[in-house]
């Protein structure tokens, strides 16, 4: 593996920094962008559809994923809506249950009758997936995001859940599955190897993966050497 052209996997961008989304959105490797509330909260966004509707001026020929916010359904129907309307590219991001725990899916099936492109958000186990796939309209485009990383995150490995993942999704030719919350660059091969069409992948990330995809083991020690004898002169050590 030479670099990030060669994977079959689809790698979108995950962030909310709008340098790093227009500069990663112009590679081709990079098939896709998504956000969230919580990247925007943390790079500083104040509006949030002013800075969508910035972004969106650039980012036409790529999906990208913009969430919801609201924890009430009836207002994430209208939001839902609001947001679709910015462009055709777009994917409506619902989490799978609001932070009462209440189902999204009767929601979740009305957007996908009304045409909405949907990424159903925040999924953890095979009952949430069989429910996504039981409500997604086939005619409709649709990625269905299963958070990899934290489950990884719990001391559980997500490899075997995600390979049962693609059964659940044989009725829904148009959804794509997704790896979400990428916490390295071994999760994209991965991904790949687990049958994920699609992994997101934090702008950091991505970063390391362009440096280092390739690189003997022996280059990195080296490099790795390099980098402690640079950060020890500069800091001015003495003994």
């Amino acid at each position: 593996m030479k670099s990030l052209n060669d994977l079959k996997i689809q790698i979108f961008a995950d962030g909310a920094d709008k340098a790093g989304i227009l500069d990663l959105y112009a590679k081709p490797y990079i098939k896709g962008l998504t956000t969230n509330p919580s990247l925007m909260k943390k790079a500083g966004i104040k509006d949030y559809e002013a800075f969508a509707k910035d972004i969106l001026q650039t980012v036409t020929a790529k999906p990208i994923s913009l969430e919801v916010f609201s924890d009430e359904f009836s207002e994430m129907r209208r939001q839902a809506a609001k947001i679709k309307s910015w462009g055709a590219n777009v994917y409506v991001k619902i989490p799978i249950t609001n932070s009462r725990g209440e189902s999204s899916l009767a929601l979740i099936k009305d957007l996908g009758q009304e045409g909405v492109k949907l990424n159903v958000t925040a999924l953890f186990s095979l009952k949430q997936v069989a429910g996504v796939a039981a409500a997604l309209n086939p005619a409709v485009p649709s990625v269905v995001s299963v958070f990899a990383g934290r489950i990884a995150d719990s001391g559980v490995d997500p490899m075997p859940l995600i390979r049962a993942c693609t059964p659940l999704l044989e009725e829904q030719p148009k959804a794509e599955l997704l790896w979400a919350s990428t916490r390295e660059v071994l999760n994209i091969f991965q991904a790949e190897e687990a049958g994920c069409k699609i992994i997101t992948v934090p702008h950091d990330i991505i970063a390391k993966a362009v440096k280092m995809l390739g690189m003997s083991l022996d280059a990195l020690s080296l490099d790795t050497v390099k980098t402690f004898v640079k950060d020890s002169t500069d800091a001015g050590y003495k003994l």
